[in-house]
């Protein structure tokens, strides 16, 4: 088999020389890296990757194939994919085709064969950055004008990526336990697991398109709502942020993952910051404050919530005490937010976890135990 050249741009002028993988062409994106060891089909399919070029830590891809259960959306979102060794056959019982074809299918232009250990360190040590994978045609550029494409792109910060993702028109996924009520979640780029496990709780999961007012959000007369995962930069996402201003001075209960997490800091005032090169894969220790207890947790976030870490602070928005809940073990971030004078709360991590690992599962029961508790006392 011939080998098609194929070329990874950084925009410092960094160049990685390989061969073409998946679609032919031109992508350009933020360039991650992400540091799961298994599980590349949910990290293609999880929405949060919008407008960035994956770039895999562990050398060898593909070899279980895909299939149709694990998918976390009903399509691949990054916007490039750079792999060390793609494997060159598929052998697992669940697999309906190969990695490398369904990249074809999704037009998802990819580069595999070079050192992804380079990029990474490169990464690390100058944070995420922009960057095109060109292939085909497009290898043939001279570097000039493939730099100038790369540093021509948009940058992540101050980029909203929420209408991109979001669900078109409302649906709703029937509570498969005891129920407790209409559960109202804005739809950022939410994982199909979080969904189930959400029902799995015994909510009648409304999805929403991010474009809902808060008069549209109360009319499915939710008991709670929810805000999930998604990509782009929280300080472009004024109007999510009133919105859940709204739903908090209505003493909802509240719950949110990831970017929720980031929205839900600036709605109390908090500010939000971007990371130098983020976390992305499922392996980040993460303390829970209250109890001590360390999850080794699955993250994919490029930003952070700016607030205090071992103190109780008054919200600069007048929502009144919070409190840090998690913090990352590795680099002191702020992994979790906790309301202690509303019913609400928020986690920076993914606690569907898929593909792994699970420490985090409970927090779905917390939340629903807050939903179960702020009924209680509202009938007592």
């Amino acid at each position: 088999m011939t080998l098609e050249p194929a070329v990874l741009v950084l925009e410092d002028g960094t160049r990685y020389p390989g061969h073409a993988y998946g679609a032919r062409g031109r992508t350009l994106g933020e360039v991650v890296f992400a540091t799961g060891m298994t599980g590349y089909q949910e990290t293609l399919t999880d929405p949060s990757y919008a407008g960035q070029i994956v770039v895999m830590t562990a050398p060898h891809i593909g070899n279980t194939g895909v299939n149709d259960e694990d998918p976390e959306s009903s399509r691949i979102w990054v916007s490039g994919y750079v792999v060390r060794d793609p494997s060159r056959v598929v052998s697992n019982h669940r697999a309906t085709g190969s990695l490398d074809d369904q990249l074809v299918q999704e037009g998802v232009v990819g580069i595999s064969g070079i050192d992804t250990r380079a990029v990474t360190r490169r990464l690390r040590d100058a944070g995420a950055m922009r960057g095109g994978v060109f292939s085909g045609p497009d290898a043939l550029l001279t570097p000039d004008e493939q730099l100038d494409l790369v540093r021509g792109a948009a940058a992540m910060a101050g980029r909203n990526l929420s209408a991109e993702v979001s669900t078109q028109g409302g649906y709703v996924i029937p509570a498969t336990a005891a129920p407790i009520g209409n559960l109202a979640v804005l739809d950022l780029g939410v994982k199909t697991s979080t969904l189930n496990y959400l029902a799995a709780r015994g909510f009648d999961v409304h999805v929403l398109p991010q474009s809902v007012t808060l008069d549209e959000l109360l009319a499915v007369e939710p008991v709670a709502v929810f805000y999930s995962n998604g990509p782009g930069d929280p300080a472009a996402s004024d109007q999510h942020v009133e919105l859940l201003r709204g739903v908090l001075r209505q003493g909802l209960p509240f719950f949110g993952i990831c970017f929720g997490n980031q929205l839900l800091g600036r709605a109390l005032g908090y500010g939000t910051y971007k990371l130098p090169f983020g976390h992305r894969g499922i392996n980040q220790p993460v303390v829970d404050v209250e109890t001590g207890r360390t999850e080794i947790t699955s993250h994919n976030h490029g930003f952070a919530v700016d607030a205090p870490i071992g103190v109780v602070s008054e919200s600069p928005a007048g929502f009144g005490r919070v409190e840090v809940s998690h913090v990352n073990l590795n680099d002191n971030v702020v992994e979790g937010l906790r309301a202690l004078d509303i019913p609400a709360f928020s986690v920076q991590y993914h606690p569907e976890s898929a593909a792994g690992p699970h420490d985090a599962n409970y927090l779905f029961d917390r939340f629903r135990d807050l939903v179960l508790a702020t009924q209680k006392d509202a009938h007592a």
